[in-house]
């Protein structure tokens, strides 16, 4: 008799106490005050009426598809730091993607709860319980409550659990306006960051890919010499884009809507080259039937764009300074001062000073030259340019080939930015043209660039342009496997149900390749 006494006191006691945390979260809620406060103090309101030792409000972020930790109870600044996971990872992620609640009464007991946050290394987890419900609005799940107990072998958790998933209804509008508002900060935050960056590059000229510093740099030159008639001199290893900075240079211009006239002085041999520039007259030289113009008086009123000028004949280079200080010549054969208007954009990867010690290139033509020299650096030197330019060059030959491609792979993202690239930009586009006529599957991997990419030194499974069918089919499968596990957030189990394999077969293959999946020798709580 006693005993049923005493079991319904002690039920009293708790409904009386269940009674008592309701009311208070129900008041605070009332209250006109800061969701994020109101959050903490229905945390702090539970830990003096259920005894908890820890307790989090986890909210789903629709936007980046993470589980953030809005406010916590018992854990310091660092554990909840580490404490972003995702639908899936965990015992708070499967409750955020299934929607179910779970207790585990020894968390000692249980190898899915792996505490992500660190917060109770060194305790005795045998003597600790966790439970964790979701957070719904309707049937859309916005989050969790999740807590710490003392472990109590006769007192079961589905009291425990009960209350919660109460509460959690209770708290639901407060969570989904805490929801709302973040994912309103992150997209502000992101607009902002695109903001700042378009105002970083507003300089940027069309057709020239680049947000480095340097490149930044340089489109600020760009823009102080358009606008002038100066004569600019591009000096830059090969394959770097001195004709696209010289194109971006004559478009900014107020020569814009006049020619944009090109000759390369090293593919025009000897004996040609004066007369690509200065025209000829009707039987100049045999096979002149008819008078001809030369790229200078094609360009008048416009831009004349000598790329290689360090090889242009030494005999040439007097007749091509006078016509730099008269703006006027004789065409070939003929006799008439022809008068031209146009600006002079010259190009070179030779280091002129020293063909000048060679005499092989005259010092004063350099000079009249020289007035604006801009230096076009090489990739190396802005490899963060490579994700963009890499990126533009997919678009571009996606489109020019009938292709969809949607991604680059990160295992060829990372070749990509590893390699010195000493052909330049030039030597990236081919690259890129390459791997997607080699696509397959929408995507560019690894092993569809070329083998100059992969190194000498490659372990097997990395990718290769070339090897043997066990080396190529390896480096394919170790993509493939990389890629899937960073479509499913580093999680082991959902990667290979994505790839209808075992989750052992996909761990054996992940420590074959080397590949560790997110979340390895880490926590998840």
């Amino acid at each position: 008799m006693k005993d049923t006494v005493r079991t319904e006191c002690s039920s009293c006691e708790r409904e009386l106490t269940e009674l008592r945390l309701l009311y208070e979260i129900s008041a605070l809620l009332a209250e006109p005050s800061d969701m994020k406060c109101i959050l903490a103090e229905v945390l702090a309101v539970m830990e003096r009426n259920l005894g908890i030792s820890r307790g989090l409000i986890t909210i789903l972020n629709r936007s980046n598809g993470e589980i953030e930790i809005e406010t916590a109870l018992g854990y310091g600044s660092g554990s909840v730091e580490r404490g972003r996971y995702r639908p899936g990872e965990g015992i708070i992620g499967r409750v955020i993607e299934t929607g179910n609640p779970i207790a585990i009464p020894r968390i000692a007991d249980e190898p899915l709860f792996l505490d992500r946050t660190g917060a109770r290394k060194g305790l005795d987890t045998s003597a600790i319980s966790f439970v964790c419900v979701p957070i719904k609005t309707g049937s859309e799940v916005i989050g969790s409550i999740a807590v710490d107990s003392p472990y109590l072998q006769k007192v079961p958790l589905e009291r425990i659990t009960r209350v919660l998933a109460i509460i959690a209804s209770s708290i639901s509008q407060a969570v989904r306006l805490r929801q709302v508002a973040q994912e309103e900060v992150d997209t502000l935050r992101a607009e902002n960051e695109r903001l700042q960056s378009a105002l970083k590059t507003r300089n940027a000229p069309e057709g020239v890919i680049g947000n480095s510093k340097i490149m930044r740099d340089l489109y600020a030159q760009i823009e102080q010499v358009s606008a002038t008639n100066a004569t600019v001199l591009l000096l830059g290893e090969s394959g770097v884009g001195k004709e696209r900075i010289a194109h971006a240079i004559h478009f900014g211009s107020p020569r814009s809507e006049k020619p944009f006239v090109k000759l390369n002085c090293a593919a025009i041999p000897e004996s040609l080259i004066e007369s690509e520039l200065f025209g000829h007259e009707k039987g100049a030289f045999t096979n002149a039937t008819e008078r001809r113009k030369g790229k200078f008086e094609l360009a008048n009123g416009g831009t004349i764009f000598l790329d290689e000028i360090g090889e242009m004949p030494l005999s040439l280079q007097s007749k091509f300074l006078r016509v730099l200080q008269e703006r006027e010549f004789e065409r070939v054969g003929g006799s008439e001062c022809v008068r031209v208007d146009f600006r002079v954009i010259a190009a070179t990867n030779r280091d002129l000073p020293s063909l000048i010690a060679a005499g092989r290139f005259r010092e004063d033509l350099y000079y009249r030259l020289n007035v604006f020299p801009m230096v076009v650096p090489p990739l190396r030197e802005r490899k963060t340019d490579i994700v963009l330019l890499a990126d533009h060059f997919t678009a571009k030959f996606a489109k020019a080939h009938w292709k969809t491609i949607k991604r680059i792979s990160s295992p060829a993202m990372s070749l990509l930015m590893a390699h010195d690239w000493p052909g330049n930009v030039r030597e990236l586009e081919n690259c890129i043209e390459r791997a997607v006529i080699l696509s397959t599957d929408g995507v560019i991997h690894a092993f569809q660039l070329p083998p100059s990419l992969q190194g000498p030194g490659r372990r097997e499974g990395e990718g290769s342009g070339g090897g043997t069918l066990t080396e190529i089919m390896a480096g394919l499968e170790k993509g493939i496997i990389e890629e899937e596990l960073r479509k499913n957030g580093g999680n082991l189990s959902r990667a290979a149900k994505s790839l209808g394999i075992t989750e052992r077969i996909m761990g054996l293959r992940a420590k074959k390749y080397g590949i560790k999946p997110k979340g390895e020798g880490n926590g998840t709580e």
